[in-house]
This record gives structure tokens, C-alpha cells and sequence, in this order.
């Protein structure tokens, strides 16, 4: 029940965190309806981070593979984001939208890698106290 309740409110904690980033970008950047896909997708990255955290919490040694979920997703956004800046800037320059297009991918990154280390956190601080109650 404890991984459960650790997972639930995560889900709670980070989707907040991701959506607030969100939310601060579109206001810095003067977003329009371009910022509808990114809010979907911070609902996305929020969900499927639970799902990763709460199977890392079943392991023999979750610490560790708290620890190691963590770092796999903030490494991704982060590969994601430097290969979505590579694309935007690869593009011709009669085709390049840099002002419009570089606001949607920090928006797309930021939130995302925002979620992911408030569930790496909050899950790691909830099964290090598990673990010593436990002990």
C-alpha cells in the first residue's frame, strides 16, 4: 500500500511541477495554441514516469533502480532536447522558424525533465524511509 500511496502522490507532485513549468513557459514565450501539444505532453511524460517509478520500486534493490530510473529519463529529455535544437537549427534558412520553434521545445524538454526529477525525488526520499523503518 505504502508504493502505491508513494506513486499516487507523485503522480500528484510531479504532474504539478511539470505543469507549472509549462504553464511559466507559455507565459515568458507568449505561447498560443502551439502550447496545447506541450501540455499533453507533460500529461504524457507525468504518467508514464509513475508507471517507471512505481515498477522500480518492486525490485530487490530499489534504491538503486530508483536512482537509475532517474537518471535514464533526465538523460532522454535531455538527449531529446539537444536533438530537437540540432533539428531546428539543421533546417534551411528559407524554412527556419527558430523564434517560433525553439519556444515549443523548451517547452516540450524543460517540463518533461522537470517531472522526472520531482518523481526521482519524492519516490527516493519515500523508499529511503521505508527502507529505515523497515530496518
Amino acid at each position: 500500500m505504502r508504493k502505491f500511496v508513494t506513486s499516487l502522490f507523485a503522480l500528484i507532485l510531479s504532474g504539478l511541477a511539470g505543469g507549472l513549468v509549462a504553464l511559466w513557459l507559455a507565459i515568458v514565450t507568449n505561447a498560443n495554441s502551439e502550447y496545447i501539444l506541450v501540455f499533453m505532453v507533460s500529461a504524457l511524460v507525468t504518467i508514464v514516469a509513475t508507471v517507471a517509478f512505481f515498477i522500480a520500486q518492486f525490485v530487490p534493490n530499489p534504491q538503486r533502480a530508483i536512482n537509475l530510473t532517474g537518471l535514464v529519463g533526465v538523460s532522454l529529455f535531455v538527449l531529446a532536447g539537444i536533438g530537437l535544437i540540432a533539428w531546428t537549427f539543421s533546417q534551411p534558412p528559407g524554412k527556419a522558424q527558430w523564434s517560433g520553434d525553439l519556444p515549443v521545445v523548451a517547452g516540450l524538454i524543460l517540463p518533461s525533465i522537470a517531472t522526472v526529477i520531482v518523481q526521482w525525488l519524492f519516490v527516493g526520499w519515500r523508499v529511503r524511509r521505508g527502507l529505515k523503518a523497515g530496518a
